[in-house]
């Protein structure tokens, strides 16, 4: 015969103890988010209202040519899901040589208008790698500081491993001696965030379309698919379809708006359309903005190629 204090405890679900438990159902976290460590961090707003403004329907599945500093087409609470990376090579866009300090005060500009447009409990997710060796450079720690000083709520980080997409090069610094060794990312780095509450609410009831497969995988912290290739898209750092795919899936539901303020060669809008969402998107760079458009009307007419043999 079982104990009745036994009984309570499944009944009454787990709590975070001294060594951590296996049961997640029903698991009360109450003890450990109220102890001392989440002191000073940014923290949920309590009774957010939900609010959802609509962009007007001329904004809608556009890319504007045009600095993502200020996106006066996108109304306050109005994107549900902002998915970039930013560019690495900045002095090449934006301006001759930018310090790490003005590229992080750029970025910074972004993602506060990001900040503004996203609604409430909306996400941002940031593909990003770390640069140099000497030192050096963890670009994904200086953003995470900086999204948090903005007030974005940070949800996690998934490692990409594009292994199986790894360069050859054997640049490894000193070869079999421990005087220079040098390591080989092989990851990037993809940095989730949300906007005041952790929770997204779907008052319209829209479908989510995210299968138990894919749901069960894309939870994961560490995912595996190749790196796309620069000469076959065109762009110096583009990322693969799958990212930004996995990324709408998990977060928005069927129908809503997906916005990417550093476009590049229009991968994420592919993505949103690919899974029956709306998209919003920046570029300063007419060339990205002209190569996006046409892989977007390569994608379109590549779908209704396939409509049609069916």
């Amino acid at each position: 015969m079982k104990s009745t204090n036994s009984y309570k405890r499944r009944k009454n679900g787990t709590q975070t103890s001294s060594f951590g438990t296996p049961g997640r159902i029903n698991h009360d976290s109450t003890k450990f988010y109220n102890s001392r460590l989440y002191e000073g961090l940014n923290q949920e707003k309590k009774n957010i209202k939900y609010i959802g403004n609509k962009i007007d329907e001329k904004y809608l599945n556009k890319i504007f040519c045009k600095s993502s500093e200020k996106m006066s087409e996108l109304p306050d609470n109005s994107v549900h899901l902002m998915v970039t990376s930013p560019p690495y090579n900045v002095g090449k866009d934006y301006d001759e040589n930018l310090s790490l300090k003005e590229y992080r005060d750029l970025l910074k500009r972004v993602f506060k208008e990001t900040y503004r447009v996203l609604v409430p409990g909306g996400r941002a997710c940031i593909n990003v790698a770390n640069l140099g060796r000497k030192p050096y450079i963890p670009l994904h720690s200086f953003i995470i500081e900086d999204m948090q000083e903005l007030g974005f709520l940070m949800r996690g980080e998934i490692l990409w491993d594009k292994g199986s997409s790894a360069s050859p090069s054997t640049a490894w610094g000193t070869w079999l001696k421990a005087n220079n060794p040098v390591l080989r990312d092989i990851h990037e780095y993809i940095l989730v965030f949300c906007k005041d509450t952790f929770t997204r609410k779907n008052p319209y009831r829209r479908k989510s379309t995210i299968s138990r497969e894919e749901f069960l995988e894309f939870t994961k912290s560490v995912w595996s698919f190749p790196a796309e290739r620069a000469s076959k898209v065109g762009h110096p750092a583009p990322f693969p379809v799958e990212l930004p795919y996995r990324l709408i899936q998990l977060y928005t539901f069927e129908g809503e708006i997906v916005l990417d303020p550093f476009v590049g060669s229009g991968t994420t809008c592919i993505a949103a359309i690919k899974t029956n969402r709306k998209y919003v998107a920046y570029d300063i760079d007419r060339k990205y903005c002209n190569l996006s458009e046409q892989r977007i009307r390569q994608f379109l007419q590549e779908q209704i190629t396939l409509f049609s043999e069916k």
